[in-house]
C-alpha cells in the first residue's frame, strides 16, 4: 500500500497537479476532435511578449503549421530557405499568387522542444532541395500540421512526402509524394488526420485529386480513391458517431463522407463557395461544415446529422432529414468556426465576429466589428477555454471575448508580430507560433 501511494505521488507531481478534466495532449490541428476547445483551470487569459510567458524560442524559416503537444514534447515544422523570401503582406488582397517556385534551396525541418523549458530536444531534416511548386505569398512550404498518437509523430509536407518518427526523433519510415499544381498556384495546406491504424491524406489539386489511407506502422497504402474535385484546402475529419465512423472531406463540388474502407457513404451537393478551407468538426451530435470564400455570395454553414445516405442534393432548395440546419451566408473564409458549449462562433477574415445557436442555427448576434472603424485581418482559427473565446489576428493581437449570448470584449493581448498559425493548448499552457518564435504562455 505504501509503495502504491509513493508511485501515485510521483505521478501527480509529474503531471503538475492536473485536474481530471484538463486537456493533457494536443495531437493534431485544433486539438482533440479538431474543435479548438480546451479545459484547464490555469489556462491564460492575459499575456504580452513578457507577461505570463514561461518561455519563447526562435523558430528558423517559415511555416504556418500549428504546434502539437504530447507529454513533455512540443513538435513543430518549418521550411528554412537558403536565401531571402518575399515579404508577407497582411490581409486579403489580389496579386499574391505565386508565378514560379522559390529559387532558393529549402530544408524541410521537424523540431521537438521541451514542454517545460523550451529547450530544443532534437531536430530532423526531412528533405532538402529547391521547391517544386509555387506558393501564394502568404503561404509557405510548411503549412501542414503534424499528427501524433503518443508513440510516433507523423509529418506531412505535401510536395515532399510523409515522415514517421518516434518521439525521440528516430525515423521509422518515409515515403515520397508527387507535387501537384494547385489553383492560382496557392500551394498546399490540408493537414493529415489520424484514426486507429491509419493516416488519412486529402490532396485536392488541379491535376489529380485523391484521398488516401496509409498504414501508420509501415507507411504502405491501404486504399486510395480518386476525387472529382479541383483544389481545396480543408483538412479531413474523422467523425465517430453513434451509427458509424466516417471520413469527412469538404469540397467545392461536393462534401463527401467515406467509410473506413474507402467506400463512399454519402455526398452533399450544395451551394458551397468556390474555395473551401475550413476544417469540419462535431459537437452536440452534429457535424459542422463551412465554406466561405469572401468573393462569393454563397457562404454556407451546414449542421449535419449522422446517417446520411447516397446523394443529398440541396442546390434546388430541397430539404433533407440529415440536415439539421443551415445558414447560407454566414461562413468565414480561412478560419474554422468554433462551437463552445451551446453556441457557434464565427470569426471573419476582415475582422468581424458573429454568434449562432449551435443546435438550431438561430442568429444570436450578427457581424460585429472586432476593432471599431478599422479592418483587422484574421487567418488563424479561434479557440476557447475558461468561458472565454480567443481570436488571434495577423497583427499578433488576441481579442478575448466572454463566451455567451452577449457580445463582450474583455481585453486585447499583444505580441506585436505576424501570427497566422492556429495555437496549441495543453496542461495549462497556450502555445502560440509567430512569424519567428514559439511562445509557451501560462498563468
Amino acid at each position: 500500500m505504501k509503495r502504491y501511494l509513493v508511485v501515485l505521488g510521483i505521478l501527480v507531481t509529474a503531471l503538475g497537479g492536473l485536474q481530471a478534466e484538463d486537456t493533457v495532449n494536443w495531437p493534431q490541428f485544433r486539438g482533440p476532435g479538431a474543435r479548438g476547445v480546451a479545459e484547464g483551470k490555469s489556462l491564460p487569459s492575459t499575456w504580452s511578449k513578457t507577461e505570463n510567458v514561461k518561455w519563447s524560442v526562435p523558430v528558423p524559416g517559415r511555416g504556418w503549421s500549428s504546434p502539437v503537444i504530447w507529454g513533455d514534447k512540443v513538435f513543430l515544422t518549418s521550411a528554412v530557405s537558403s536565401g531571402k523570401e518575399k515579404a508577407i503582406k497582411k490581409g486579403l488582397y489580389f496579386g499574391g499568387n505565386g508565378k514560379d517556385p522559390s529559387p532558393n534551396r529549402h530544408r524541410w525541418m521537424i523540431y521537438c522542444f521541451s514542454f517545460k523549458s523550451g529547450k530544443k530536444l532534437w531536430e530532423r531534416e526531412a528533405d532538402a532541395g529547391k521547391p517544386l511548386t509555387p506558393r501564394h505569398i502568404k503561404n509557405n512550404y510548411a503549412p501542414e500540421t503534424q499528427v501524433t498518437d503518443g508513440e510516433m509523430v507523423y509529418t506531412y509536407f505535401a510536395d515532399q512526402g510523409l515522415f514517421a518518427h518516434d518521439l525521440n526523433g528516430s525515423l521509422k519510415w518515409k515515403r515520397t509524394t508527387k507535387a501537384f499544381r494547385t489553383r492560382y498556384n496557392w500551394g498546399s495546406a490540408a493537414s493529415p488526420a489520424l484514426h486507429g491504424d491509419f493516416i488519412y491524406i486529402l490532396n485536392d489539386n488541379e491535376e489529380s485529386s485523391f484521398i488516401e489511407a496509409i498504414d501508420k506502422k509501415t507507411g504502405k497504402t491501404s486504399w486510395r480513391k480518386d476525387r472529382d474535385e479541383k483544389s481545396n484546402w480543408s483538412t479531413p475529419f474523422v467523425w465517430k458517431n453513434p451509427l458509424r465512423t466516417e471520413i469527412i472531406t469538404p469540397g467545392t463540388g461536393k462534401t463527401r463522407s467515406y467509410g473506413l474502407d474507402g467506400e463512399l457513404l454519402w455526398e452533399l451537393v450544395a451551394d458551397m463557395s468556390s474555395i473551401t478551407i475550413a476544417t469540419p468538426f462535431t459537437a452536440h451530435g452534429l457535424l459542422y461544415v463551412t465554406s466561405g470564400y469572401v468573393g462569393d455570395g454563397r457562404k454556407p454553414i451546414y449542421a449535419i446529422r449522422p446517417g446520411g445516405k447516397g446523394t443529398i442534393n440541396l442546390k434546388t432548395g430541397a430539404v433533407d432529414k440529415s440536415i439539421a440546419w443551415r445558414q447560407p451566408k454566414a461562413a468565414p473564409y480561412n478560419p474554422s468556426t468554433l462551437v463552445y458549449k451551446d453556441l457557434l462562433y464565427v470569426l471573419y477574415d476582415f475582422g468581424f465576429f458573429a454568434c449562432f445557436d449551435a443546435k438550431t442555427g438561430a442568429e444570436i448576434y450578427g457581424k460585429v466589428r472586432v476593432r471599431e472603424r478599422e479592418r483587422t485581418p484574421f487567418t488563424s482559427s479561434p479557440w476557447a477555454y475558461g468561458d472565454k473565446v480567443f481570436c488571434l489576428s495577423e497583427d499578433g493581437d488576441c481579442f478575448v471575448y466572454k463566451a455567451g449570448r452577449k457580445h463582450e470584449l474583455l481585453r486585447v493581448n499583444k505580441l506585436d508580430e505576424l501570427c497566422m498559425a492556429t495555437p496549441g493548448i495543453a496542461r495549462g499552457s497556450l502555445f502560440i507560433r509567430t512569424a519567428s518564435r514559439l511562445y509557451r504562455i501560462s498563468e
